[in-house]
């Protein structure tokens, strides 16, 4: 019996994961802030056959003063322009929550998956630093445990939003003038420890209805929000023994929550770099860490070519260690070139279709609606 294909992913910082990566002659560093440079990358994913791509975000600038490049365009802005550009790849931006009221991320994701005709996707993160609340100055720095509550909440509320409109709802009833059903709109009527929203949205339902939730279960309050609220969830490990093990323990998690483990993706984090030898590929990271030698640990990675990347994601498929991929090349550009010279390591899809349907979800019903629920 053949192996089912992995689902991958790419995930796009800046010019790449590794902080020297800029001091590259192939960084492309001089168009970091230009549409230009990101509509070339993801359409280069997409072209090199890559399911999604994960468009990191944050509130704080980067750390590392004037070693590292320091500043980022808004991730959902990115994946906005980039959507009638593409066809057939995933767009997941980081939305953080902790200082974004619920309503507008939900209002920014929907017109994601609108523009992308229903690939959008939504990775939700936190924002954690004393930089990050004096630039709101609403409240101070909170604990992880008050910090993942408040984006369970959040995603609750977004998620409700999402279903406010039922399918139909927009009716354009020229003869009368009515526009929607109204009885197809729904208030929300939700109230927590951090928001209290009626609702319903502004917008209509999406082409996906629900479009893709991602957390990273890298701390216990994160994963924890993560086996209850996510579609993918993300993983990194030392080795793909411990990935393994983490799936198993993130599937038994999932179904004490009542959910069925086959509804969510489990996507191993996994370091790149590539280059036409492996000797080359070494001397080349060698040197980004020679120029950056702060550099954390790598864990579970890939320093070599892409042929012996295609290997190493076979071993991964036939372990069944994980349900995809994502990777985090040092150096985006550089690997990019190599994959596209050696393109058997990422398998093109050029199947069109939603995010939702290439990740094998159902695309729910709204929970208010009388026929059945989302969730």
């Amino acid at each position: 019996m053949s192996q089912p294909r992995l689902f991958l992913g790419i995930e796009t910082v800046g010019t790449g994961t590794h902080p020297a990566s800029w001091r590259r002659t192939d960084s492309g560093a001089e168009d970091l802030f230009t549409a230009g440079y990101w509509t070339a990358v993801i359409a280069s994913a997409e072209q090199l056959g890559f399911d999604a791509v994960f468009l990191p975000d944050s509130f704080g600038i980067q750390s590392g003063g004037a070693a590292v490049t320091r500043g980022r365009l808004d991730a959902v802005a990115i994946a906005a322009r980039t959507a009638p550009l593409t066809s057939r790849i995933g767009l997941i931006p980081q939305v953080p929550v902790t200082h974004t009221e619920p309503f507008h991320a939900s209002k920014a994701v929907t017109a994601l998956d609108f523009a992308s005709l229903g690939r959008a996707g939504w990775e939700v993160t936190v924002s954690t630093t004393e930089v990050e609340a004096k630039a709101f100055g609403r409240k101070a720095v909170q604990d992880p445990k008050s910090l993942w509550h408040e984006a369970d909440e959040a995603i609750e509320v977004v998620t409700r939003l999402w279903d406010s409109w039922e399918d139909g709802a927009e009716i354009r009833d020229v003869p009368t003038g009515r526009f929607i059903d109204r009885d197809r709109l729904h208030y929300i009527d939700f109230a927590g420890d951090n928001f209290s929203v009626k609702g319903p949205s502004i917008t209509p339902r999406s082409p996906q209805g629900q479009p893709v939730i991602t957390v990273r279960a890298d701390t216990p309050e994160s994963t924890e929000v993560a086996v209850r609220r996510a579609d993918i969830i993300r993983i990194s490990a030392p080795d793909l023994a411990a990935a393994a093990a983490h799936r198993v323990a993130l599937r038994a998690a999932i179904a004490a929550e009542g959910r069925d483990p086959d509804t969510v993706q489990i996507l191993l984090d996994l370091p790149v770099h590539l280059a036409d030898s492996a000797d080359a590929a070494l001397a080349e990271v060698r040197e980004l860490d020679h120029w950056a030698a702060d550099h954390p640990p790598l864990g579970f990675h890939h320093v070599g070519t892409a042929a012996a990347l295609d290997d190493l994601l076979a071993e991964i498929t036939r372990a069944d260690a994980v349900d995809g991929v994502v990777l985090r090349p040092l150096a985006l550009h550089a690997s990019l070139a190599e994959l596209t010279t050696h393109r058997s390591a990422v398998a093109p899809s050029t199947t069109t279709v939603t995010l939702r349907e290439r990740l094998g979800l159902p695309r729910p019903l709204s929970r208010y609606a009388t026929t059945g629920a989302a969730r």
